[in-house]
């Protein structure tokens, strides 16, 4: 490598000319440029783009190599200037997901495969022991819990923000079970920020004393932060998903806290979330976790959901609003702290 003059440089909005780069070395590779990206790391042999990789979070993603330099380890070059860009950041932890026949290649990086679903994707992390701590935390926050003999459940959650709707499926689900393990889905990108989303189901929750709150981590993949680069059919990317976050969960999570059942809302309105119910219908069970729908909570009429309340505040309209929200989410979009999700909404057009 020391006979190619290489230069490495990040850049977090490329220009049209880079942006034709990448996008062309991408697909030389069969991978595709996202929308999410943070940080992309540009790596030139002289005029020419030989490699690049990005960051999301901390998540690495897009890492490709020109094909007349893959015998010169440009591989190793990518990988060590994104983690060295995460630990500038304070990310010590950090993951990516890629093809199986590429997984010996991030194995001699360092990197752990987490799980694997057979010819579609591997999941791999930096930390050989994040999973196994995240298990313990777990165990940890449901100590209290844990020796209470009968049936456990689960239910994963996103609440941007949390609605009566969600409270409404959470209290049927305690209701049927001994334990009750809520899962706040830990992704950064929706609109309410997942320290407020967190907090918020939270208090929303106070009330149920069986129920355990739990924070998703990398662990509970969320469909936003899934990455579909190496994935060339569209149709297939909802699919892998799924059977990459329902294989985790029933595999790994649900055993270590003895969970044998799962709920979730029925979905008349989006596709995508109706399309994971009818995958984890069909996943679940074929681990011993039984799977139930609850029929969605509505009121005049309509389903009550986080998307009803966001175009009612875009609107603010804080008197339907009040209607369709636990007191914990209403006082906090009436306050000064609304103001500025209310600000986001303006900007995103939503």
């Amino acid at each position: 490598m020391d006979d190619y003059q290489i230069n490495a440089e990040f850049i977090e909005k490329p220009d049209s000319g880079a942006m034709l780069e990448i996008t062309n070395l991408l697909k030389e590779n069969d991978l595709t440029f996202e929308t999410d990206i943070d940080e992309t790391l540009l790596i030139r042999i002289g005029d020419s783009l030989a490699a690049t990789g990005s960051i999301s979070g901390n998540i690495l993603k897009c890492i490709a190599v020109k094909k007349e330099y893959k015998n010169i380890n440009l591989t190793g070059s990518i990988m060590t200037n994104l983690i060295n860009r995460e630990y500038q950041k304070g990310n010590t932890d950090f993951f990516l997901f890629t093809k199986p026949k590429n997984k010996g290649i991030f194995l001699q990086l360092g990197f752990s495969p987490v799980y694997e679903v057979k010819n579609s994707v591997v999941l791999m992390e930096n930390n050989p022991l994040g999973l196994d701590n995240y298990l313990k935390e777990l165990k940890k926050e449901s100590r209290s819990k844990l020796d209470i003999t009968g049936k456990a459940a689960s239910i994963v959650v996103n609440c941007n923000p949390i609605t009566n709707g969600h409270l409404y499926l959470i209290e049927k689900a305690a209701d049927e079970c001994d334990v009750l393990h809520l899962f706040v889905v830990s992704e950064d990108r929706s609109l309410f920020p997942m320290k407020v989303r967190y907090q918020l189901v939270k208090e929303a929750t106070s009330h149920i004393n069986n129920l355990v709150l739990h924070k998703g981590s990398n662990y509970i993949i969320s469909n936003a932060t899934f990455p579909s680069y190496f994935i060339k059919e569209s149709k297939q990317i909802i699919d892998i998903h799924a059977r990459l976050d329902l294989g985790l969960f029933s595999e790994i999570i649900a055993p270590a806290l003895g969970i044998t059942a799962r709920f979730a809302g029925d979905e008349p309105l989006c596709p995508v979330t109706s399309n994971y119910n009818r995958l984890m219908k069909e996943i679940l069970p074929k681990h011993g976790i039984d799977f139930h729908i609850i029929k969605r909570f509505e009121t005049d009429g309509e389903p009550v959901s986080a998307s009803r309340v966001r175009k009612c505040l875009l609107k603010r309209d804080f008197s339907s609003i009040k209607k369709i929200v636990p007191s914990a989410t209403y006082n906090f979009l009436a306050s000064s702290e609304g103001e500025k999700i209310i600000e986001k909404l303006k900007k995103a057009g939503k």
